[in-house]
């Protein structure tokens, strides 16, 4: 095949899956999340190529999320604003600093390399939803290819997530959430899409994320791609199987609603983001990654022992003085009472 008909036959299949898959509806605004990475730079290529060439009707704007990743998304970010420039996009950059007050690198810091994709996966779907809601949108599309949808079905097999493992491969999700989100490349290898964006020239950033070495996508990766070498159709399989997976009625499924926290989407009380971020704030980081009722049991004890102490100070500071303020010195010398809320280094573990 001659490079203009993979060119062709690259776009028209995504139009197809676009076509097929009803994504669009015209004057809809619909935000491309962007990270610089071959995915996310292809995919706003494409977009703008087959929104003028099919008359999709719809608007596109740029959406990216700062991780507040040194050496690796601050050089990404500026290769989305270079494609700003070229696809001539609006672009809108929200990063988690403003939205949870830490960066990824405050968070590693504080949790290490093992469980640090739990936080930033959890963080980035949620700042991709209010970032879209600043924007407006009514969609957001994102460039998850076919080798990603079947490796995100391995993993929810491998960890029986059943409620993920039934949603995983649609290509459209969120339509009973704050916003949808659609998978134009569902259908797509990641291959085809180095290839495109290779022959093309485009401008993407090539570099892995720092902190995902030990992610544990990159086990379910390393198998799909041994299992491919073997059956080079496993991929396009394990999405159509995928698909097919049939569930008993009986299986309970979580039921959606809001967080009591923040108003966000989910399926408990209080969502994700926020019990990860209770941790952090308390110096208990791993209070959304660890057993709950361990991690719940050391915080109470915190929180006795800062009721205990704070009782205890207030004690001494009132007997400390008998007489009136009026002719006694120890207002002088005696520390107002710490009314600020106790972090984990006020105390020993």
């Amino acid at each position: 095949m001659c490079k203009d008909c993979f060119y062709h036959a690259f776009e028209e299949e995504i139009h197809h899956t676009i076509v097929t898959g009803n994504l669009f509806t015209r004057g809809e605004v619909v935000a491309v999340g962007a990270s610089g990475g071959k995915d996310s730079t292809v995919l706003a290529y494409v977009m703008k190529l087959l929104n003028e060439r099919h008359d999709y009707g719809i608007k596109l704007v740029l959406l990216s999320v700062d991780e507040g990743i040194t050496g690796y998304r601050d050089d990404s970010l500026e290769t989305v604003k270079r494609n700003q420039q070229q696809y001539d996009l609006p672009l809108k950059i929200v990063s988690y600093e403003e939205l949870y007050g830490w960066s990824m690198d405050a968070i590693v810091k504080q949790v290490g390399l093992k469980n640090n994709c739990t936080f930033c996966g959890v963080f980035r779907r949620q700042a991709l939803d209010r970032g879209a809601m600043l924007l407006k949108v009514d969609k957001i599309i994102t460039g998850h290819n076919a080798d990603d949808i079947a490796e995100t079905v391995i993993m929810n097999v491998l960890r029986g997530d059943i409620a993920r493992l039934r949603r995983c491969t649609a290509i459209t999700t969120g339509t009973d959430g704050a916003l949808p989100r659609c998978k134009p490349f569902k259908y797509t290898y990641e291959k085809e899409i180095v290839m495109y964006a290779y022959f093309k020239k485009l401008d993407y950033f090539s570099t892995e994320c720092i902190y995902s070495p030990n992610a544990y996508r990159g086990h379910a990766r390393t198998y799909i791609k041994d299992l491919e070498a073997i059956r080079p159709s496993a991929i396009i399989d394990i999405i159509h199987s995928g698909e097919s997976l049939s569930f008993k009625k009986e299986v309970k499924m979580p039921v959606q609603g809001t967080c009591k926290s923040c108003g966000y989407i989910s399926s408990n009380p209080v969502c994700k983001a926020c019990v990860l971020l209770e941790g952090l704030n308390k110096g208990l980081p791993r209070l959304g990654i660890g057993k709950p009722s361990r991690e719940r049991r050391k915080l109470a004890k915190m929180e006795e022992e800062a009721t205990i102490n704070g009782s205890a100070n207030e004690s001494t500071v009132l007997k400390s003085c008998n007489k009136s303020h009026g002719s006694c010195d120890c207002k002088k010398t005696n520390k107002p009472l710490d009314r600020r809320k106790p972090n984990a280094e006020d105390f020993e573990f």
